[in-house]
């Protein structure tokens, strides 16, 4: 089975489908497939566990072409985007002492739930 993921005229992406690998052998076969099945031009494939495309794409989700990467929502204004991960990061590392931490944006720190 290969994903591929629908794409807005702005890179999001709006769902994501599960076609036979039958029907896509190569990521231009599904592409086209896809196109003359819904009558709609933006398909990328995405990779489980982000084998390709750093991230496994999920609705919300952008393509970045330059990257060539699936990058996630960002959850919070002060996170950055690790340019090797394409996964967003806190500003401050969460501790790692075997506890459970939530972020706290307004303080920007980690707060011990």
């Amino acid at each position: 089975m290969k994903k591929f993921a629908k794409l807005s005229l702005n890179s999001k992406v709006i769902r994501v489908h599960v076609i036979e690998d039958a029907v896509a052998p190569t990521e231009q076969a599904g592409i086209d497939f896809l196109k003359k099945l819904h009558d709609y031009p933006f398909w990328v494939q995405t990779f489980t566990k982000g084998s390709q495309r750093k991230n496994d794409a999920n609705k919300g989700m952008t393509y970045d072409e330059d990257k060539d990467a699936f990058i996630p929502i960002q959850p919070y204004t002060s996170w950055v985007l690790n340019e090797s991960t394409c996964q967003w990061e806190a500003p401050v590392a969460m501790p790692d002492d075997g506890q459970k931490y939530d972020w706290d944006e307004e303080t920007k720190s980690w707060k011990l739930i």
